[in-house]
């Protein structure tokens, strides 16, 4: 087997950037493959297009007839661009997405009519088997019946020789199924509640669009590298390996010059994005060795997160052009920093105004503060739910990590804001004086662009900071899907933004006081209410962990624990109350997720076990055969003498068996607690054991086999090790 492990090196360090030409300028192709404004404007009618249009701006249905002329506009483009088959492209429970081609060919019932056939009813609606899909108990696995409609807000795009067509994908009997429903009905309720407190400021205000930038940081390892660890192949992580020498000790890696490989491939990829009107802008290394970032212009957030997931799948096609293998993997590799997507969220009015973007004008500053005080609000009341809404079995291994936020969720906001929200603390209940008004519309509210002048430093261990015109949600993994974050947080802001309307509302109804004063009077006492959430010191530090606790905060360090959150009362009724999930649909989440944790670490334990006995024993018995039979020879030269010269090889022999001993002593312990956890009925208690029970099972076993590595002479050695994964360019 280490024959394999020495071809792939040899093929890995023999590679040359593939050949790649830019067909244009990206402004040139942006879009290109995209059933954009442009391309509706050519190839729809009026009315179609029309119809179009309201349906994304203002959430209008699309009637049959009318869907038949898109449909037809729609088909009359693909074909143009040589296109032969369409698909519904949904995005379903399992965290990735999913598609069932069909030809646009068809013919007459008695085959003598060839036509490219694609209507309005094949554009709306698709009924795709759901009885694989993860259904959390909503169905029986006997009711196949699913249906994917169309969700014009996210336009078509072309990818190879398929028109893709984004949909939402529901049950038969009306359950949302996939990850796109819920967040559309999250971002109408955030709409709808931010626009109603954007009246209090602007009476044009009429939409409220929530907006995501992402950031996917990934690993790219070589092809063959990564083929020759079953483990990395199978659960996306390296479960046993010894830590490489030189890692990312010298900080040389970070912001350096791209390995050429990987500029080639980033200029593929980035090409790809633009053809498909993904608006990708930035790319860099990351800290740890071949770790990088790709990063966009802010969009809608339901585009952004189609656009996320759209590229997730690109950039694993394009790598294998380039001999790359894409890790998405919160932590593929031990000892070196894992992967986040942070997510940096705002709110756009269609007036033009960023809503968490300060302004030169009391008045505009005092709707920044109005939405910036009402998001700390939220995550202060929610932060159970916000920090459920990240967990992952493979982000647990990066929470609370170095180059990670802890699972305590806090809120970031800089020195200088810290210092208005005391001032605006002291506001007088009631009515204020017209000197009270005076000075903290002038020297408070009016101050806050030159005070965000001096507030630009960010704090890399917190999970949710603001960072000058948008709030960055750090704690998001670079494996998940963004919907789940930001449907919970746009959820959550919308739920608070309700609730201050109506106090607002009463105080101006019921005491008398003027909007100006009733926002001061409300602000002042979310301030309050909010304190525990803000910290600005060192997340990562043993005293914060404490002071967190005696805060009442959270620190929920696994996904069994922090799910939980999500099947609270708090939770059900906020989804229940905005209409994004019922309880069934919430409930049914909460056992996928359980479900899909457990899975993986079954998974994970089974891969661990197999490789231990099948790769690493082995190859520790052959090369402690070698050594005894070195014994054996020393012997027969030296006699007597041998245990002294011999000393050391004897030494190794006895260090080889135990960890020979440990290591299936430890496998067959796991084995025992898997085959145990199995039997339990209850979703959530297995979860539970397979935390609590097998995980710590792991480190002892990879500790074992690590220590091998090192004993182990290197050309024996069959698994490709740290050095030739994180060093190989």
């Amino acid at each position: 087997m280490s024959t394999l492990r020495f071809q792939a090196l040899k093929e890995a360090s023999s590679r040359k950037p593939v050949h790649f030409e830019e067909i244009d300028r990206k402004s040139t192709i942006f879009g290109a493959n995209v059933f954009n404004e442009k391309a509706m404007k050519q190839y729809l009618t009026s009315d179609a297009f029309k119809g179009v249009r309201d349906a994304i701006q203002h959430g209008t249905k699309i009637d049959r007839k009318l869907a038949d002329y898109i449909a037809m506009g729609m088909k009359e483009w693909a074909l143009v661009k040589g296109v032969t088959h369409y698909t519904h492209w949904f995005q379903p429970l399992t965290g990735t997405t999913a598609e069932k081609h069909d030809a646009f060919f068809d013919i007459s019932y008695d085959g003598s009519d060839p036509v490219e056939k694609f209507g309005g009813a094949q554009l709306v609606q698709q009924e795709p088997d759901a009885s694989s899909f993860p259904n959390g108990g909503i169905r029986n696995t006997f009711e196949a019946r699913g249906y994917t409609a169309w969700d014009p807000t996210s336009p078509a795009f072309i990818y190879g020789t398929t028109l893709c067509i984004p949909t939402v994908f529901i049950a038969y009997t009306g359950e949302a199924l996939d990850n796109k429903i819920p967040l559309l009905r999250a971002l109408s309720a955030m709409d709808e509640a931010a626009t109603e407190v954007c009246k209090y400021f602007d009476k044009n205000v009429k939409k409220v669009t929530a907006t995501l930038g992402w950031e996917q940081e990934y690993f790219l390892i070589d092809k063959a590298l990564a083929n020759s660890r079953p483990d990395l192949m199978m659960t996306g992580r390296t479960l046993l390996g010894h830590t490489s020498a030189k890692g990312q000790q010298l900080d040389d890696h970070y912001f350096g010059s791209i390995p050429t490989r990987a500029l080639t491939y980033m200029r593929d990829l980035e090409q790809e994005c633009m053809l498909l009107g993904i608006p990708v802008k930035t790319r860099h290394n990351e800290v740890a060795p071949n770790q990088f970032e790709l990063a966009p212009i802010f969009e809608e957030t339901n585009l952004a997160v189609d656009h996320n997931s759209l590229l997730m799948d690109v950039m694993q096609k394009v790598a294998e052009r380039h001999d790359f293998k894409v890790l998405f993997h919160e932590k593929p590799f031990k000892g070196v920093n894992g992967s986040g997507k942070h997510n940096n969220w705002s709110l756009a009015t269609d007036t033009g105004v960023n809503l968490l973007s300060p302004s030169k004008t009391p008045m505009s500053n005092l709707q920044f503060l109005t939405f910036f005080i009402n998001t700390i609000k939220a995550v202060n009341d929610y932060e159970t739910l916000l920090r459920a809404s990240i967990a992952t079995a493979s982000n647990d291994h990066r929470l609370g990590a170095n180059e990670a936020p802890p699972a305590i969720i806090s809120v970031f906001i800089g020195e200088q804001l810290t210092k208005v929200l005391t001032e605006l603390e002291s506001v007088t209940t009631g009515k204020l004086s017209p000197e009270e008004k005076t000075d903290l519309k002038l020297n408070v509210v009016g101050k806050i662009p030159d005070v965000l002048l001096d507030n630009t430093d960010r704090n890399r261990t917190s999970p949710f900071a603001f960072t000058g015109n948008k709030f960055e949600f750090r704690a998001v993994g670079s494996n998940s899907n963004c919907s789940n974050a930001m449907t919970t947080l746009n959820a959550i802001v919308a739920k608070q933004l309700k609730d201050f309307k109506i106090e607002v509302d009463t105080l101006i109804d019921t005491k008398g006081l003027k909007k100006d004063e009733a926002i001061f009077n409300v602000l002042r006492e979310y301030i309050k209410q909010s304190k525990k959430i803000l910290f600005e010191g060192d997340g990562y530090s043993d005293a914060w962990e404490k002071e967190a606790a005696k805060r009442g905060l959270s620190n929920f360090k696994t996904t069994p624990e922090a799910i939980k959150a999500k099947v609270s009362k708090q939770a059900l009724d906020l989804f229940a109350e905005l209409g994004i999930l019922n309880h069934v649909e919430a409930e049914a989440r909460y056992e996928i997720e359980l479900e899909e944790y457990t899975k993986k670490i079954q998974i994970e334990g089974r891969v661990l076990g197999d490789i231990s006995k099948n790769h690493v024993i082995p190859t520790a018995i052959r090369y402690q055969n070698t050594l005894i039979e070195n014994v054996k020879g020393l012997k027969e030269i030296f006699g007597n003498e041998f245990e002294t010269i011999a000393k050391e090889q004897i030494i190794l022999i006895k260090e080889i068996s135990g960890h020979i001993e440990g290591i299936s002593s430890k496998v067959e312990a796991m084995t025992n607690e898997r085959r145990t956890a199995n039997q339990l009925t209850d979703a959530q208690k297995m979860a539970e054991a397979y935390c609590n029970k097998v995980i710590p099972y792991f480190e002892d076993i990879r500790n074992h086999c690590d220590k091998l590595e090192l004993l182990v002479d290197d050309e024996s050695w069959t698994l490709t090790k740290y050095r030739e994964l994180l060093l190989t360019k």
